[in-house]
């Protein structure tokens, strides 16, 4: 893929996924602020900026202190999604002297559904089986708990919410050796079609090295082949990233989290 086509695939990106954004859950409310994009979630899921696009430093600064405001109205913390090549340059200075924390950072890696591999191939002894009803999600949460920590009540009441209000726009999985749950992920569908998220994939740690992850990717792009999307996407942590480029993935874009001060 050459460097062209990556500006225009990151254009489109930035168009579909930050500018023109669908709400990713249901219930939460995307609005559109002069030169900020942000969702706000009614149920305690994400609620931040997705994008911004400013004409100079002096309208960053404004901008960043109305959303301040905004979310300490009501009462929330949120996260900016910065990306490398937002502007200003140093907007993630910006941020942080107004006191946003700054997460490790994410790439976000792309490939097209058409070239990767679609026929999964598990372990010995391994299956996934798709959640469908509310009763299934108990271990998915359970495998999230275990492998990154935290508390996953908030995707608990996110997946929720879609398996029942839409259930056509994601896809959740769970990795099974026997009846043991050993690894979990989702798929998500953009409103337009085109693009997939990948999301989740953790295995647990003894699980680990036997392949299950290269194939809860190719599990999840012939999902999204199905489904008519024609690309995939993620936001990937170091650890990922190299067996992601190895399947095909090509860094697209850096983004780095920004979490607010407390409200």
């Amino acid at each position: 893929m050459d460097t062209t086509h990556i500006d225009q695939l990151r254009a489109r990106y930035d168009r579909v996924l930050r500018r023109e954004a669908a709400p990713d859950e249901p219930g939460a409310r995307v609005e559109r602020t002069g030169p900020v994009v942000r969702q706000t979630s009614a149920r305690g899921g994400w609620s931040g900026v997705l994008w911004s696009g400013f004409a100079s430093a002096r309208e960053a600064d404004a901008a960043i202190a109305e959303q301040l405001r905004h979310y300490g109205v009501l009462g929330l913390p949120f996260e900016w999604k910065q990306y490398a090549h937002d502007r200003p340059d140093d907007l993630g200075q910006r941020l942080t002297a107004a006191g946003f924390r700054a997460e490790e950072p994410e790439t976000v890696l792309v490939a097209e559904v058409a070239a990767l591999e679609r026929r999964p191939v598990w372990p010995d002894g391994v299956t996934v089986r798709r959640v469908t009803e509310p009763a299934g999600l108990d271990p998915v949460i359970e495998v999230h708990r275990r492998v990154f920590g935290g508390d996953q009540e908030p995707l608990r009441r996110r997946l929720l919410a879609q398996l029942a209000e839409a259930p056509d726009r994601v896809r959740v999985l769970l990795v099974l050796a026997g009846e043991l749950p050993v690894s979990a992920a989702r798929l998500e569908l953009s409103p337009d079609g085109d693009f997939a998220g990948i999301w989740g994939g953790g295995t647990l740690p003894e699980w680990r090295g036997r392949g299950i992850y290269r194939a809860l990717v190719a599990h999840r792009a012939a999902l999204a082949a199905e489904a008519g999307a024609r690309w995939l996407h993620v936001d990937a942590l170091p650890p990922s990233r190299p067996i992601l480029e190895r399947l095909g993935f090509l860094p697209l874009a850096v983004t780095t989290p920004y979490l607010s001060p407390a409200p």
